[in-house]
């Protein structure tokens, strides 16, 4: 049997028998993909790695692929995973390829990441044995220090070898932003060493389709890559989640993540709850058991810290531990009794309430990144649209 769900951003209808599942508003996607484009000025490369941030790969590019140029994803099987979808926008693989992984990723025609001379000649020699153009977008580290040519490798000697080299198209050219939600300085420094690295490419014959520096962060909060960069590779922002606080509210809340309440019991003052029994309860206690735990994504670290959820739309305290499969709320102080079979909000909004994915984040000493990827799969995702 299914219900309708009200809810102030989406309706849906939810089978009754669901124990945890996530609603992904599209429509507040493509509006945040908007807000990214106005605020960075060029083109977008969605950023969907990590099955797009836990929202459902497949949907999320279906549902912004005519807003963006391409897609950004880590990995090869990814970059598969999403072919699969349906979708035929152009996708950089943003993490350094397997050599084994080389092959494949020219046949499908997935841009690859070229960090080094040695990676840029292997895959050269692979594509012109296979009679076909590789996609290729050089990175240079100008202070990620994960992937990339280092400054000093960046000179007139090798751009001429890159451009020599046979089977290669430059798709690209790109280098990363490691703090700038953070650090305004070290980032302005950034701009400042990748723009002269991408005209000493041009002089020599390099001249990419696409230069692109700016994430989310560098694109909300930093106008000068406009000024030499096409493209911007929004993550987390069209999530809805701003990495600039102040800017939170161009952007609409993509999902919602509910579970149920399995089990009402009135518990006794001095019991016990959860592993550890690192709660014991001062009152006769209201506790719901919510049908969703650490093997859900649910994070273990909120255990004992002051972290709620959503129940008739008021705030119910964890407590104790968060268990594998179920957690266990305060239920006592609710207006009205709660009900078997009631909806939970553990990530969303609810009525006037809601939960960021910052504040869960918070309570778990992590990120919002970490909190949306770590929903698990067996968390069933509903789409709504209008």
């Amino acid at each position: 049997m299914a219900s309708s769900i009200p809810n102030p951003e989406m309706s849906v209808s939810v089978d009754e028998s669901l124990r945890s599942w996530v609603e992904v508003d599209l429509d507040a996607l493509r509006h945040n993909a908007g807000v990214a484009a106005q605020k960075g000025g060029g083109r977008l490369m969605a950023i969907v790695k990590a099955n797009a941030y836990g929202h459902g790969v497949a949907q999320v590019a279906r549902a912004l692929a005519d807003q963006v140029a391409m897609f950004g994803v880590a990995s090869l099987p990814e970059a598969e995973e999403l072919r699969s979808s349906g979708v035929n926008t152009p996708v950089c693989l943003l993490g350094a390829c397997l050599e084994a992984e080389y092959e494949q990723a020219i046949k499908d025609g997935f841009g690859i990441t070229v960090n080094s001379l040695v990676q840029a000649r292997k895959i050269s020699t692979l594509a012109s044995q296979l009679g076909l153009l590789a996609h290729v977008h050089a990175v240079v580290d100008t202070g990620m220090g994960r992937l990339g040519f280092l400054e000093s490798e960046w000179t007139a000697e090798t751009i001429r070898e890159l451009v020599s080299l046979p089977a290669l198209y430059w798709e690209g050219m790109a280098s990363h932003l490691p703090v700038a939600d953070e650090d305004a300085d070290f980032t302005q420094m950034q701009i400042r060493r990748f723009a002269p690295m991408v005209n000493l490419a041009q002089q020599h014959g390099l001249s990419p389709a696409w230069v692109h520096l700016a994430n989310s962060a560098g694109l909300l909060g930093f106008t000068e890559p406009q000024q030499f960069c096409n493209l911007t590779r929004p993550g987390l922002v069209l999530y809805g989640v701003s990495p600039l606080p102040d800017l939170q509210p161009l952007l609409r809340n993509t999902l919602t993540w509910k579970t149920r309440i399995t089990l009402l019991r009135k518990l006794p003052a001095g019991q016990g709850v959860s592993y550890g029994r690192s709660v014991i309860l001062r009152r006769p206690t209201w506790v719901a058991t919510l049908a969703c735990g650490y093997a859900d994504g649910y994070p273990r670290q909120v255990s004992n810290t002051q972290v709620q959820v959503l129940i008739q739309g008021q705030r119910c305290p964890l407590l104790g531990r968060v268990t594998m499969d179920q957690i266990m709320v305060d239920v006592t102080d609710l207006q009205n009794p709660a009900q078997l079979g009631d909806e939970v909000v553990l990530l969303g909004r609810q009525q006037q309430q809601e939960i960021s994915a910052v504040e869960l984040a918070g309570y778990a000493g992590t990120i919002a990144w970490d909190i949306f990827t770590g929903i698990g799969r067996r968390v069933k995702r509903l789409y709504t649209a209008s």
